[in-house]
């Protein structure tokens, strides 16, 4: 049954939502009993290690793998000469269309290598340690070529894609003439900023246990952000019914968009498990994380930026290169940022890709908005410069008031009182305007901010509720916890949606046996999952009205439906709150054990058109379709320390205030900014994976040479929400807030690095090397 919520009645009964509650599933993780996708002890388990290639380019001569074979445990090795066969592969546009991107090559499907650490074997033993020995014994022969390392290099072959990012942006865009107002603009500025490669690097790596309960249903415990998009994939690459694969994550060790999709390692798992008999469990080494499952890709961005004296834009012109795999056309939407941020009348951008001997890369952590951010931000800040206004001021001036890239209101915006909140947390009055004279001993400081937005994608989803006459519920949708809360978000809305203390609800997920929800990615989880949980919770409610109005004995006897309403867990007349009863008494006058009810959330579009959706099915609108335009907006402050003599930079101080509609728990969301903001920072200063240029080989594919934050590099940071409210977006009002953390953080460092020097870095990350090599402006 699906209902269609009231704009603006967007709200359970008050209580336990936006409160800062402890985690639900804290307990389990803290004493172990928290079972991620590698700790499934199934009976007669094996383990599957791969062997990769050593080149990026050329064809398998000859495999060897009798040594390993002779190994004392080893049930099988698996080439492209023995695997068993896929029913379609990504290898060709039939199989490609079916499987969906970003993954349109299949290894062990033929000789051919594309990339270094492409899997060339798969070896199945009764221990790791026996199939991880067996794999090193595994002697493969190449006829080796040349590979090109990226889009740099003089041999790669460029190219105008027509759509970018799983055909999600168009790889051209033009809005009035920019090129004309451009050359007419009393203010031009021209910069070039570029981005090295980034790695998600999540705490638990990919992993894959696969069992095949009979010869056409299969089981897979899976690190994934969405059990239905794997399951879907599986479906059609092992040509099975799609209710005959199971796909089960019920903890997730981080993400960061790189779980989003179905890779070959998970793929090639299941197929092992059918060659071998038995269940194999494969986990990703920590260098095999670097070529398995995407990366943020290597570019470079040139915005050409017109302006008035004043300060208010006339033009924006933006271009993008990066490098793609051999295979597919993927590329950050950069672009969108920069066409919405800020009023301009004209604006144009492309895309150009070129292909390389390299992995795919994917989303990443606030996929275009991040690195778009950088650019637009740094932009800014140089324009404030040259015109001596405030970084803020200059964004006041072209603050937009709709959204320029489509004409259409904003279904919400608090941005003002974003910067206005976060310049008063920070103190942003006590900056002195000059750039390279504010010290602390002989440390350069700096203070820097910048604007972030992300959008609201559409999404939908399903979810059921179990209400129990002893008064506690179960509460079931198919989503996938990352470890930033969803088990507690969803409980604290469960709660107050049925009037019970939160001990009193289970929120179960993560399995395609229950209802359909999207992947936990795009920030769109939190809002549809929680308006798929109250739309179900009023579904029940709905029920138990239609039960008490009938009895007798019931206070609401022959009262109209729409009359009735439902706080606390009682049923009351909306006039008369004296006239009702609590369900638990109804129920059991009733003789109701328990009450079952189901329930559609809409996030984006497809809520505020109330078109007809298809609840199988994670998105049926498209963003033109909406009448608003939908999105989270904030503002990030950052203070810095600069060494002069050695170049090294120190964050010292850091504020960030949010609008994102309805905040589910005061906690978890800081903790989601913090973490956002952090992940930036390692972007801005630190992180940055080397490719020979050679070899188009990793050269730091581990933790120890690729940097990231750690608590001595962090501050303590100040996080606020400002109080919004929209209508628009889904029946919760919720926004989501795990992309919007990240936007804007990266330019924030580096203008605060600016006023720290005088020195303009735009080539990320900002290493020591780099401001010791820079002139000051």
């Amino acid at each position: 049954m699906e209902h269609e919520p009231a704009f603006f009645e967007t709200s359970p009964t008050p209580g336990v939502v936006g409160k800062p509650l402890n985690r639900v599933d804290g307990r389990d993780k803290v004493m172990g009993k928290a079972r991620y996708s590698a700790e499934y002890p199934l009976p007669g388990l094996t383990y599957g290690v791969l062997k990769t290639s050593d080149v990026a380019k050329g064809r398998i001569r000859s495999i060897d793998a009798s040594a390993a074979l002779k190994e004392p445990g080893v049930l099988a090795v698996f080439t492209h000469l023995n695997l068993p066969k896929p029913a379609k592969t990504p290898n060709d546009a039939e199989g490609k269309k079916a499987i969906g991107a970003p993954m349109g090559f299949l290894p062990l499907t033929s000789d051919v290598i594309h990339y270094a650490g492409q899997p060339v074997a798969l070896v199945v033993a009764d221990t790791f340690e026996r199939a991880t020995q067996a794999a090193a014994l595994v002697r493969v022969s190449y006829a080796a070529e040349q590979p090109i390392a990226a889009y740099t290099d003089k041999r790669a072959q460029h190219f105008n894609p027509e759509k970018i990012q799983d055909g999600k942006a168009d790889g051209y865009t033009r809005r009035g003439d920019a090129q004309a107002a451009m050359a007419a603009a009393p203010v031009q500025l021209t910069a070039v900023y570029t981005h090295a490669i980034n790695h998600h690097n999540p705490m638990e790596p990919g992993a894959t246990t696969a069992i095949w309960e009979a010869p056409d249903r299969l089981t897979v415990y899976e690190s994934t952000q969405g059990v239905t998009r794997t399951q879907k994939s599986l479906s059609a690459y092992l040509g099975l019914p799609q209710d005959q694969v199971r796909v089960v994550t019920k903890y997730l060790g981080g993400g960061f968009g790189c779980k989003g999709s179905c890779w070959p390692h998970t793929v090639l798992t299941a197929l092992a498990a059918k060659g071998v008999g038995r269940p194999v469990k494969l986990v990703l080494s920590r260098k095999q994380q670097f070529t398995s499952m995407g990366h943020r890709e290597d570019q470079t961005q040139t915005l050409r930026l017109g302006a008035t004296k004043e300060g208010k834009l006339l033009a924006l012109i933006h271009e993008k290169t990066s490098t793609t795999s051999p295979w597919d056309n993927y590329a950050e939407a950069n672009s969108k940022i920069i066409n919405l941020l800020y009023d301009c009348p004209t604006f144009e951008s492309h895309y150009e890709l070129a292909r390389a001997n390299v992995m795919t890369s994917t989303f990443t952590r606030a996929p275009g908005e991040a690195p778009g951010s950088f650019a637009i931000e740094c932009s800014m800040d140089d324009l404030a410069y040259q015109l001596g206004l405030d970084p803020i001021e200059i964004r006041l001036r072209n603050y937009a008031e709709k959204d320029p890239s489509t004409g259409q209101p904003w279904s919400s915006k608090s941005l003002r009182q974003c910067y206005a909140r976060g310049a008063e947390l920070f103190g942003w009055s006590k900056r002195n305007p000059k750039a390279g004279v504010t010290k602390n001993g002989r440390l350069l400081v700096g203070y820097g901010m910048a604007t972030a937005s992300y959008p609201v994608h559409n999404s939908q989803g399903t979810a059921r509720v179990r209400l129990y006459a002893d008064g506690h519920a179960v509460v079931q949708a198919g989503a996938t916890d990352l470890g930033t809360g969803t088990y507690t978000v969803m409980t604290q809305v469960a709660a107050d949606s049925l009037g019970l203390a939160p001990d009193k609800v289970r929120f179960e997920l993560g399995d395609t046996k229950l209802p359909t929800a999207p992947n936990s990615g795009g920030s769109v989880a939190a809002g549809t999952v929680s308006s798929s949980v109250y739309m179900a919770a009023q579904d029940v409610w709905e029920r138990l009205t239609k039960v008490a109005i009938k009895d007798p004995k019931s206070p609401l006897f022959k009262a109209k439906a729409e009359d009735v309403t439902a706080e606390n867990g009682r049923l009351q007349l909306k006039k008369d709150a004296g006239k009702g009863e609590h369900f638990m008494a109804l129920m059991k006058r009733a003789g109701l054990d328990d009450v079952e009810g189901s329930g559609q959330g809409k996030y984006g579009a497809g809520y505020e058109t109330g078109r007809p959706s298809n609840p199988a099915g994670p998105q049926n609108n498209t963003e033109s379709e909406a009448k608003h335009s939908m999105h989270s907006f904030g503002a990030h402050f950052c203070e810095v320390q600069v060494d002069p003599d050695l170049g090294t930079v120190r964050v010292t101080r850091w504020v960030s205030v949010h609008g994102a509609g309805r905040i589910l728990n005061a906690k978890t969301a800081r903790s989601q900014i913090i973490g956002g903001s952090i992940f930036g920072i390692g972007a801005a200063l630190m992180e940055a994976t080397a490719r020979d240029p050679h070899y188009a080989r990793y050269t730091n594919a581990d933790l120890g040479d690729y940097h990231i934050p750690v608590n001595t590099d962090i501050p303590d940071m100040t996080v606020e929400f400002i109080d919004e409210h929209d209508p628009y977006i889904n029946a919760m009002g919720v926004k989501g807030i795990g992309e919007i953390s990240m936007v804007g953080v990266s330019a924030a460092v580096a203008n605060a690095v600016f006023h720290a020097t005088g020195k303009r870095v735009r080539d990320l990350p900002i290493t020591p090397d780099k401001i010791l090599g820079t002139k000051s402006v």
